[in-house]
């Protein structure tokens, strides 16, 4: 956790026609386990492969069939809930969810509804401003996730693809303790970071690694706070539940439109129905899927082919000893160890290439100056030019280089960014560089003392309104600077102007 201090932010108010409201949120992650195998079957977990090419017989639930737990799928559910801060139940088990569709071979899903193999945890999640909002988990339950149907290959019939069939996914349900859009996305995100830097799961929505069913409801001010007094859920409005979402915006936009649509129902007398609901990105609004199904629609029961869950408390300690360092701690040590402003800590450890990178680049070198390279200077144009840190032409070791030669004040700071580039568009060992194309900082005094006195000679009027306002001395540095070809060493053209002006 941080050791820095945080507001709780205000909850999001929408005016309505005749009253205020504000919003609730819960939201349910489905987070697909990085593994190379699916949940309960051998088969490739591989995106992207031929249609139904990575299909077990399990998957496609022929008969006699049987699933078998595959170990490390689980190991990484628990290793999520360790850098959830969650519980880590003992003893966990399977159940079947009984529902028809034609991706799901076998008629059921396989999930955990009674007993989950994680209990509660929490995501601490900074909005950016100063506050930050403590979301509590609820549960991560481990399931099978289902195929997908194609209704766009042919105008008179639809297309099944199992390769998805039997991948194992982490469900990790929050608590209703959102309480707006942005709140909502910033939750996403940090979830996300976590899962990255935990190596559970790698956070890629456009394929659907990571997607967010969001239940949205509304009401009245001071309703909120009684719930959370009794915990008693009708002090909250009816929740609506948005599925599938897989995009920060998309996800903003689809709780501002479903607060207003349940907001004018409201006010306009009748009730809000619990039901599942579609975002329509293109035309900005939610519609009705079906109705919200309760558990026992679902006739949930133990699954008859798998025994109830048992791990062992050292095995969970083992996992937790070799857990990586995580954001919040990551953030909390670059801010003490490099002297890093929170801004620039948290865009380092946004990912874990980034922060990385930043550690070596800053390894014996000063902190705060490296985070200013690093961001500004590489980040700013790899951002310009479209390109990843993957894609970086500028290797941590050339980065650290250039600063290593400031820090010993053989180039300044304008020489350096000279440096830059030509090590971006050229490569090279940035100090072979400067030796090579004699680009060296200038520190003899008496070369800088005879263009100082080159510049005063020439220009006498200029000597008597700087004697008479200093501060236009500056234009005597840059005189300097341009005469030496931004070789001179800054600070001593400073001093020996001072000097010669008698300022």
């Amino acid at each position: 956790m941080l050791d820095l201090t945080y507001e709780t932010p205000k909850p999001k108010v929408i005016a309505g026609a005749k009253h205020d409201w504000e919003l609730v949120i819960g939201m349910e992650v489905h987070a697909q386990v990085s593994s190379q195998a699916k949940l309960f079957s051998g088969a490739s977990t591989q995106f992207g492969a031929e249609p139904n090419s990575n299909v077990a017989f399990v998957d496609a639930a022929m008969p006699g069939m049987l699933p078998v737990i595959n170990e490390y799928c689980i190991e990484q559910a628990v290793r999520t809930g360790l850098g959830l801060k969650a519980q880590i139940n003992l003893k966990s088990a399977f159940d079947r969810k009984n529902y028809f569709y034609p991706d799901l071979p076998q008629g059921y899903q396989i999930s955990q509804l009674y007993e989950p193999l994680v209990g509660e945890g929490e995501v601490l999640v900074e909005l950016g401003d100063g506050t930050a909002r403590l979301v509590r988990i609820e549960r991560i339950h481990v399931e099978q996730d289902a195929g997908k149907s194609i209704h766009d290959m042919d105008p008179n019939m639809s297309f099944v693809d199992l390769n998805r069939t039997g991948v194992a996914l982490m469900e990790i349900v929050s608590r209703p303790d959102i309480r707006g859009p942005e709140e909502a996305a910033a939750y996403v995100v940090k979830l996300r970071q976590i899962l990255q830097y935990l190596g559970t799961c790698d956070g890629n929505m456009q394929n659907g690694n990571l997607r967010a069913d969001v239940n949205v409801s509304v009401c009245r001010p001071g309703q909120y706070e009684k719930y959370q007094e009794t915990q008693d859920f009708s002090h909250l409005g009816t929740r609506c539940e948005i599925k599938n979402m897989n995009s920060m915006r998309f996800i903003q936009q689809a709780i501002d439109y479903e607060a207003k649509r349940q907001i004018a129902i409201l006010e306009a007398g009748g009730s809000v129905d619990q039901e599942t609901r579609l975002y329509d990105p293109d035309k900005g609004e939610t519609r009705s899927m079906r109705s919200k199904e309760e558990a026992h629609d679902y006739r949930y029961f133990p699954d008859p082919d798998l025994l109830p869950l048992e791990i062992e408390q050292a095995w969970v300690d083992d996992i937790e000893a070799n857990l990586p360092e995580l954001p919040d701690d990551k953030k909390a040590r670059f801010i003490k160890d490099y002297g890093l402003s929170d801004y620039d800590a948290s865009v380092l450890t946004a990912e874990t290439v980034s922060a990385d990178f930043f550690e070596k680049v800053a390894e014996g070198r000063d902190g705060k100056m490296a985070a200013n390279w690093v961001i500004n200077e590489l980040f700013g144009r790899l951002k310009k030019e479209d390109h990843s840190l993957a894609d970086s032409p500028v290797s941590p070791e050339q980065l650290g280089g250039i600063i290593a030669l400031i820090q010993k004040g053989e180039i300044s700071g304008k020489i350096a960014k000279d440096l830059f580039e030509i090590v971006y568009t050229e490569g090279g060992d940035p100090a072979k560089i400067v030796e090579e194309r004699g680009m060296k900082q200038v520190t003899d005094t008496g070369a800088i003392e005879t263009a100082v006195d080159e510049v005063i000679a020439a220009n006498p009027a200029q000597v008597e309104k700087a004697k008479a306002n200093p501060k236009l001395a500056g234009w005597f540095v840059g005189q300097v600077m341009k005469a030496t070809g931004g070789k001179a060493n800054p600070k001593a053209v400073n001093e020996i102007v001072s000097a010669k002006l008698g300022l």
